[in-house]
């Protein structure tokens, strides 16, 4: 007797249009938009690539930080920076000199 016996195959359905997938991936829970309603303020600047107000330790950041998505869970990546008050102050007042850099360069 052979090995590999083929079965009928039987299709339930005359339907052209494939198959069904019956584990939808989960809805994302990225926030769209300019400023989430959440516990800590957030603004997105690109896709997953946030502005977050957090707490740390006690002391307040400014979080500027890549998140993915972990079973429908927005989580923060490695790839960003944690700036106290006082540097991100510091920073908006180089503004005016960093957009200056820019346009030469460009």
């Amino acid at each position: 007797m052979p090995k590999n016996k083929k079965k009928a195959e039987t299709s339930s359905s005359d339907s052209d249009e494939g198959p069904i997938d019956r584990n939808p991936p989960p809805e994302k829970k990225a926030k769209m938009g300019s400023r989430t309603d959440d516990k800590e303020p957030t603004w997105v600047l690109q896709g997953k690539k946030l502005v977050k107000i957090r707490e740390f330790k006690g002391k307040v950041y400014v979080d500027i930080r890549e998140f993915y998505e972990k079973n429908g869970e927005l989580l923060p990546g490695k790839k960003g920076i944690s700036l106290t008050p006082d540097m991100w102050r510091k920073l908006l007042s180089l503004g005016d000199e960093i957009n200056e850099a820019i346009s030469t360069m460009c």
